[in-house]
């Protein structure tokens, strides 16, 4: 007798389990959405998690909230499975903390999208307004992640789109959070298109293909009308050194890098300012810049006159009790004939939880838990950010890291110090390895140049160190990718007019929100 294979059939699944892995699915495909995969097709995971959030069950809202998280594990199982790199660069000390690590974040900020789900089985629409009830939903929960004790604005559904394409310049108008409303608006509103009435069929494709006509077309007359460069804007070097995260922290290599970004840093050209990455010399730059130990005189002959180096640098200052804190800074050295001028300091303000600092202080320290740094002590976060302007320099925003996925940043610290030319973004990408986690970051950053209106020059240690114009596109050839070692010389981009975001901010992500509340009365109403 000859036996057949066994053979998995997914209608075979209880019909408890098969919306759950359904609503897994859905999550894992819109995260896949986003760059470096980009499968757009994967935004229509947000119309089939609508679908599951309005099929029956006893509990209903307990039912919705479930479908809801899983939907956010698969979506943060693709967004943040980078955050167990950190914890291998020292994996004899800290690699235990790597699952506990992705567990508790991916499971951690899945809960947003539960809260979603839930939110909108409480409006329970009906109609045509669902998708904008949803969309509203899940903007607000999204709003809350970025916001909540320090916030995580990683990955936004609005950021789905690569920055720099025509659909990605509606930021400008409404920000990341506003174009996280458009988009699973639209992408939820596929939704419509198994109402049973034919006429409702054709209204929602009519919509829909309005929708993405406008949301391509008008982003395509923006991206037409870019500003060109000034004949007198400076040329900036990025230097990309390639140095490996777990290399770095060796005593004995400190020389050999030090060496590395000297020597790019000489390479031919005739660059106004030159850009390290952040933390790029392993050691506190107090302790390096001390005359006579050799740092300081090699910077010295290397920089020009009316050249400005700006380093990402670790550095100490005095505490209000007498203790020595540890700040995560960029430093702004101009050469003069005399020597080396420190003609500004911007020290980071945002700082990363658990990589930077403590949240929960003296009982993670009980617990054998520690931040990140290889600092004796935690970093201490800065005064409120604001514009900063070395001499020679035109005037600029610093964006360390973590600091690029806020939407915002830079509008709030142009209030307190007028509107700078420029953002500059020195990223220690190198924590989160060689896979997707770096482009993710790089995407995200280059949304901070859209909302704004204003170029972005970045550089990290591995990778990807590019120069960004002001409508969130890497400049042709002006980019070193993953474990590229070199320079990127460029001229700075022209920075657009104040854009609608740059001057109103979240008030037109407000406006949505009040419309979805709006249309989940509308739909209460069509129940009845």
């Amino acid at each position: 007798m000859r036996l057949s294979p066994a053979r998995f059939s997914f209608d075979r699944l209880s019909p408890v389990w098969r919306p759950r892995l359904i609503a897994l699915g859905a999550g894992l495909a819109c995260g896949l959405a986003h760059p470096p995969f980009g499968i757009l097709l994967g935004l229509l995971g947000y119309a089939v998690l609508l679908h599951l959030l309005e099929g029956q069950g006893e509990r209903p809202l307990r039912q919705a909230f479930f479908r809801g998280w899983l939907a956010g594990v698969g979506y943060f199982a693709v967004g943040v499975w980078w955050i167990t790199e950190p914890f291998m660069v020292d994996a004899a000390a800290q690699g235990w903390m790597a699952p506990f690590a992705l567990l508790l974040m991916g499971g951690g900020l899945a809960l947003f999208w539960g809260l979603a789900a839930l939110l909108h089985r409480l409006a329970a629409p009906r109609g045509w307004t669902r998708p904008f009830v949803f969309a509203g939903a899940l903007t607000l929960t999204e709003f809350l992640r970025g916001h909540i004790l320090t916030g995580f604005p990683w990955n936004l559904p609005g950021e789905t789109w690569a920055a720099g394409s025509a659909p990605s310049q509606a930021a400008a108008y409404v920000g990341a959070y506003g174009l996280t409303w458009m988009t699973v608006a639209l992408a939820s509103s596929f939704v419509l298109l198994r109402a049973p009435d034919r006429s409702a069929r054709m209204r929602a494709a009519v919509g829909l293909a309005g929708a993405l006509g406008l949301l391509y077309g008008a982003g395509a007359v923006r991206l037409a009308h870019s500003p060109a460069p000034a004949p007198d804007a400076p040329r900036i070097r990025l230097v990309q050194a390639n140095i490996d995260q777990k290399e770095k922290w060796r005593p004995e290599n400190l020389n050999q890098i030090f060496a590395t970004y000297l020597e790019l840093t000489a390479r031919p050209g005739a660059p106004d300012v030159i850009v390290w990455p952040e933390g790029a010399l392993p050691a506190v730059i107090d302790d390096l810049l001390v005359p006579g130990r050799g740092y300081l005189e090699g910077l010295s002959r290397t920089l020009k006159p009316g050249q400005t180096l700006m380093t990402g640098a670790n550095r100490i200052g005095p505490g209000p009790d007498g203790r020595t804190l540890y700040y995560n800074s960029l430093i702004a050295l101009r050469r003069e004939a005399p020597g080396l001028v420190l003609t500004g300091v911007y020290d980071k303000h945002r700082l990363v939880p658990f990589g930077e600092f403590l949240p929960l202080g003296g009982l993670a320290g009980k617990l054998g838990i520690r931040s990140l740094v290889h600092m004796p002590e935690d970093f201490t976060a800065g005064a409120d950010p604001a514009p900063l302007q070395p001499q020679g320099v035109p005037a600029l925003q610093p964006l360390i890291c973590y600091e690029a996925l806020f939407p915002g940043f830079t509008r709030q610290a142009a209030r307190r110090g007028g509107r700078p030319a420029w953002i500059l973004n020195v990223s220690n990408d190198a924590w989160f390895g060689g896979g997707s986690g770096p482009l993710q970051h790089l995407n995200i950053a280059a949304y901070r140049a859209i909302e704004e209106g204003l170029p972005i020059a970045r550089a990290t240690p591995t990778g990807v160190t590019a120069m960004i114009d002001a409508s969130g596109r890497i400049l042709p050839g002006k980019r070193l990718g993953l474990g590229g070692f070199g320079v990127v010389d460029a001229q700075l981009p022209a920075a657009r007019p104040p854009t609608p975001y740059s001057r109103h901010g979240e008030t037109f992500t407000a406006i949505l929100l009040l419309l979805s509340v709006a249309m989940a009365g509308v739909g209460r109403r069509d129940r009845k």
